[in-house]
């Protein structure tokens, strides 16, 4: 799904009260607004509504005026939201290793409009991606990893993440572990993504590992980063069913399209504003 690029994004979350969807929807058609796409979700076990609204300005629409109008109305509901314009394009950073499946996928969906965003730097703890970033005019950044002083290598990444302004933060295949320091400050701004054989088959050739166990099922996740090595909220799923015929090199070559496809997905989910974090989990509308 992708919006249409004359549309603003209303998205906002509150405690599970009664009116809350009249709360948003009254005050949208108050203020002559065309709906063009809404989706809205009531948790019952964590007792919150998520509500995500896309829709057309009239002439002479005030933004400063409607933020403060919907501020006034959400109080009563103890709601919070954000209102994103059209045309809305997120500064981006990905960071990467050797593996250039997602980083190439990433690069020529935003090429061909496909992916609203701005990559604004690629930054790796190796130089093999260098002559691919430089196809594109991106930035590349090689700091290389001493394993005794991470922390120095971290502090180089926050600097290009400061100076480029980026809102989102993309780890396409980056094979390092973040510290909890770097996961804090990126708490709901960077997307992993990794195979679907965790925690079955960990460490090196994990497709191998997986084929002499005859697996059935590959594919890929995409999630939030936390302290937690792979196990942040998840935002985007995809599997493929394989079989004996499947050798371990066919098994690679439909891990690298699916990761590819599961964290484009994920990441337009969030530039989108689809993603809401609800706890450990998410919602996406």
């Amino acid at each position: 799904m992708s919006r249409a690029p004359d549309t603003w994004i209303l998205t906002a979350d509150c405690p599970s009260l009664l009116g809350t969807v009249d709360a948003v929807t009254r005050y949208l058609f108050e203020h002559r607004c065309y709906v063009t796409e809404h989706h809205s979700f009531d948790d019952q076990s964590s007792g919150r509504f998520f509500i995500r609204v896309e829709f057309r300005q009239p002439d002479g629409f005030d933004e400063q005026e409607f933020r403060a109008g919907l501020a006034e109305r959400g109080d009563a509901f103890g709601m919070t939201f954000e209102l994103t314009p059209p045309h809305y394009r997120p500064k981006v950073l990905i960071m990467v290793s050797k593996a250039d499946h997602c980083l190439n996928d990433l690069l020529y969906r935003q090429r061909i409009g496909q992916l609203s965003m701005d990559v604004v730097a690629v930054v790796s703890n190796h130089p093999d991606l260098e002559p691919l970033a430089q196809w594109h005019d991106i930035p590349y950044h090689h700091f290389a990893l001493n394993p005794s002083d991470k922390a120095a290598q971290e502090a180089k990444v926050w600097q290009v993440i400061e100076e480029t302004g980026a809102e989102l933060v993309i780890l396409a295949r980056y094979m390092q572990v973040l510290s909890p320091e770097l996961c804090r400050k990126l708490d709901g701004k960077a997307i992993n993504i990794h195979h679907s054989l965790l925690p079955g088959f960990k460490g090196a050739k994990p497709y191998h590992q997986a084929y002499e166990k005859g697996v059935k099922l590959v594919g890929a996740t995409a999630h939030y980063i936390n302290n937690d090595l792979d196990e942040g909220p998840i935002i985007a799923q995809g599997v493929e069913v394989v079989d004996h015929s499947h050798y371990p090199q066919d098994l690679i070559a439909k891990g690298r399209d699916i990761e590819a496809q599961t964290l484009a997905r994920g990441v337009g989910y969030h530039i989108e504003r689809r993603v809401f974090l609800n706890g450990g989990r998410t919602v996406v509308l």
